[in-house]
Parts: structure tokens; C-alpha cells; sequence
């Protein structure tokens, strides 16, 4: 997963010009035609949204602005790669001006944890999940 982090202009609501766009756009067909994209969105700010904490068990819901722009996400990719190098090849081509910061994660997958915490149950139905919301992507 590559992620965006906010500023204070996507805090703000600025929205990116028509030339970034466009730039993000080639970029994004490239990770098409490459087979590598997965899925990838932009957020809106931290005023829309809203966080739920886990206190003593319970959830406390605060509704955004979030103070820490630099704390916060503005948008992500999702691709799929093989190794952390092509994913640092794919992040280094974003079209982003000085200052911009793209930070890699990998996603978890059942297969990164031992059976004690994921049985094979558990990843059975992780599988039949995945395999139906592929399904619900497909038929929209």
C-alpha cells in the first residue's frame, strides 16, 4: 500500500490542479497496464471524517478536523508486487511536487501469521470473503 499524507492544503479542501490530475492519471494507467494496481482513491479532509477510539472496551466516536496534518492520510494505492523494490520503483514515478510523501506498508495477508493466530479455518473463510467481494466488485 502506498499512502498520501495530508497537508495542510488537503486539509483545507484544496483540491489538486487540472495538471496533477491529469499527470496522476497517466500514472495511474501505467500501474493498469502494468497488472500492478489493486485500487487507489483520494480522502477527503479530516473535517468529514470522523475516529473511533477503544477505551475499557468501549468506542468513543470524535468527529474530525484531526489536528496533525502530518499524522493523517490524504490518499493511498493499493498494488500488487513482488518485492519491496518495485514497490519503491512505483512510489519514486508518483507525480508529486517538492514535498510530497508517499509512505509504503506492506499489507497483511493470512500466510504472514502462524496458525496459532490464523488457523486454517480462519484463512479458509479470509479466502471465501475476498474471493466474494471480488464477485460484488465484478457485478457493479
Amino acid at each position: 500500500m502506498m499512502l498520501v499524507r495530508a497537508d495542510e492544503a488537503t486539509e483545507a479542501g484544496v483540491l489538486p490542479s487540472r495538471e496533477l490530475v491529469e499527470e496522476m492519471g497517466r500514472y495511474n494507467e501505467e500501474l493498469v497496464k502494468a497488472g500492478v494496481l489493486l485500487a487507489a482513491d483520494g480522502l477527503h479532509p479530516s473535517s468529514k471524517g470522523a475516529r473511533v477510539e477503544f477505551h475499557a472496551g468501549r468506542p468513543t466516536v470524535t468527529d474530525g478536523p484531526f489536528a496533525e496534518a502530518k499524522e493523517l492520510i490524504a490518499g493511498f494505492w493499493i498494488i500488487q508486487v513482488t518485492s519491496k523494490e518495485e514497490a519503491v520503483q512505483w512510489a519514486s514515478r508518483v507525480p508529486f511536487g517538492e514535498g510530497g510523501v508517499v509512505e509504503l506498508r506492506q499489507v497483511f495477508e493470512p500466510g504472514d501469521f502462524p496458525e496459532e493466530i490464523v488457523t486454517p479455518e480462519a484463512a479458509a473463510r479470509e479466502e471465501k470473503l475476498r474471493e466474494e467481494l471480488q464477485r460484488q466488485s465484478a457485478q457493479r
